[in-house]
């Protein structure tokens, strides 16, 4: 009883608890007993069900679920050529703002996003792109890039190619230039862990890609698996069209639903929601009440400014996955923003339960509270949040929000030290600075001709917001209102032209 554990089964025991390094030091430690522990040798099945171990643990340190992490940086917008069309029909592309065909809220009351589409209540990779510091928000605000290289989807794989720097002092655990391809493609299990490993943990697309023809090849081409990673191979490379026969003969052959997903990806990157959007329902012909592709159609929806498909979609997603956090918390915005308050808290306190702990949760749950006139718990979620905050960014969403209920209160100077105090956090906070600018003409600043620099200093403030936020709805409203009411001939117009360039 007092005996250790067989070393195989012990990394096998860390593998499967995702103890990761633990295992993967236990298979050097079984490896360097072997001379060929570069190869594994086909006389020895533990000395190969070891090297298959280790490349499988450490490609789960660095794995990255393809179908989700798609993030298009500023690189790959201006580089595009696989548009269809480019002027494509209202209400068919991504690319464009759609226009609310479905009665839901107006951009007058939920806010947008720099390409016009509604903010949703999950951040995923695809909606980055207008937050601070990224390279989209730099390029339309002056003077405020953080970095000179350019952000692209494709730095990711780079950096999760260094990770084969770092699996042992001794130098990489394969070398990939020594590799005889056609000998491992003829051992299907041990190709299949190989392809993992140089695709995941050294990000060599092209090696990945010969050895998956060579072995896909082998099987006759009856593996539908290889096909799949052969079209993850042709969409890393770019090459979107071939990717799409690839996965289009892996359905043929087994209908799965990551091909599904993986397919509806290619056409989202090719400006064809609509296909996908039929891709998708193809295949909940197939897998009745799959989530994923629940999800897929709700998020397609989402994207085209179509908020009430969205929602019931996400409501599907809900019946059949009741702790979904994406879905509950798309819902409870879009209840938020339908001005149904008391209804978007219920959502928010469900996610409350279920574990979510962070800044954005609780103030959410504070703007709730305060417009279903909860009001004991107004100031308790927003304190919870400002010391849940994790950056400078987050503060100052959560005081500018203070400073809305501030001004929900009639108390104008605390609605003013808010926003104040977001802009300290923030400095390029545009909500901020237009709400101050309104701050300003109520005091009546602006009717004093005399002092021509505060009706100038509430000007820069907009143009502030103006160059800093693609939504200028409400800019436009409160130049015009300044222009009314500065009692300055030709001040409107101008305001106007300033507004335009």
């Amino acid at each position: 009883m007092g005996s250790e554990m067989e070393p195989l089964l012990l990394a096998w025991s860390y593998f499967r608890r995702r103890k990761f390094q633990l295992c993967a030091d236990l298979c050097t430690q079984m490896l360097e007993k072997s001379p060929y522990d570069q190869e594994p040798d086909s006389e020895l099945p533990v000395s190969q069900a070891v090297w298959i171990l280790k490349a499988r643990a450490l490609t789960e340190m660095v794995y990255v679920d393809e179908i989700d992490m798609d993030q298009e940086g500023i690189a790959e917008m201006t580089l595009d050529e696989n548009a269809i069309a480019q002027v494509p029909r209202p209400g068919t592309s991504l690319k464009l703002p759609g226009v609310n065909q479905t009665g839901g809220p107006s951009q007058a009351v939920r806010p947008i996003t720099q390409a016009g589409r509604p903010i949703t209540g999950f951040l995923r990779p695809s909606t980055q792109s207008g937050r601070p510091g990224t390279m989209e928000q730099a390029i339309r605000t002056p003077r405020t890039a953080y970095t000179a290289r350019p952000i692209t989807s494709s730095g990711r794989y780079v950096r999760l190619g260094t990770a084969s720097m770092l699996t042992s002092p001794d130098g990489p655990f394969i070398n990939l230039s020594r590799l005889n391809l056609t000998k491992y493609s003829q051992k299907p299990k041990l190709a299949k862990a190989l392809f993992e490993y140089i695709f995941h943990h050294e990000n060599d697309v092209k090696t990945a890609l010969d050895l998956a023809a060579l072995s896909t090849e082998h099987s006759q081409y009856k593996d539908w698996w290889w096909k799949v990673q052969i079209g993850k191979c042709y969409y890393r490379l770019g090459m979107y069209r071939e990717a799409e026969k690839q996965f289009k003969s892996a359905l043929k052959q087994q209908e799965m639903v990551d091909t599904f997903l993986y397919l509806a990806k290619v056409y989202i990157t090719l400006d064809q929601p609509m296909t996908a959007l039929n891709l998708f329902k193809h295949g909940l012909d197939k897998f009745p009440g799959e989530v994923t592709l629940l999800c897929g159609i709700a998020r397609i929806y989402e994207e085209m400014n179509n908020s009430s498909s969205a929602a019931e979609y996400y409501k599907e997603v809900l019946k059949q996955d009741s702790t979904h956090v994406e879905a509950i918390a798309c819902i409870g915005s879009n209840h938020f923003y339908s001005d149904q308050p008391e209804v978007a808290l219920r959502f928010y306190r469900r996610l409350l339960q279920m574990g979510v702990y962070n800044c954005q949760l609780f103030n959410n749950l504070g703007l709730c509270c305060f417009y279903a006139q909860q009001y004991d718990m107004t100031l308790t979620s927003f304190e919870r949040a400002l010391s849940l905050a994790e950056n400078e960014e987050e503060t100052a969403d959560v005081w500018y929000n203070l400073g809305h209920i501030a001004v929900g209160i009639g108390d104008m100077s605390l609605a003013h030290q808010c926003f104040r105090l977001a802009l300290v956090n923030n400095n390029h906070h545009a909500e901020a600075y237009n709400n101050l600018a309104v701050l300003e003409m109520r005091k009546g600043h602006v009717e004093q001709v005399s002092e021509p620099a505060v009706v100038q200093w509430a000007v820069c403030l907009l143009q502030g917001k103006a160059t800093m936020c693609g939504w200028r709805y409400s800019i436009c409203y409160t130049f015009k209102i300044i222009a009314l009411e500065s009692s300055r001939p030709g001040f409107g117009s101008q305001l106007w032209h300033i507004l335009a360039m």
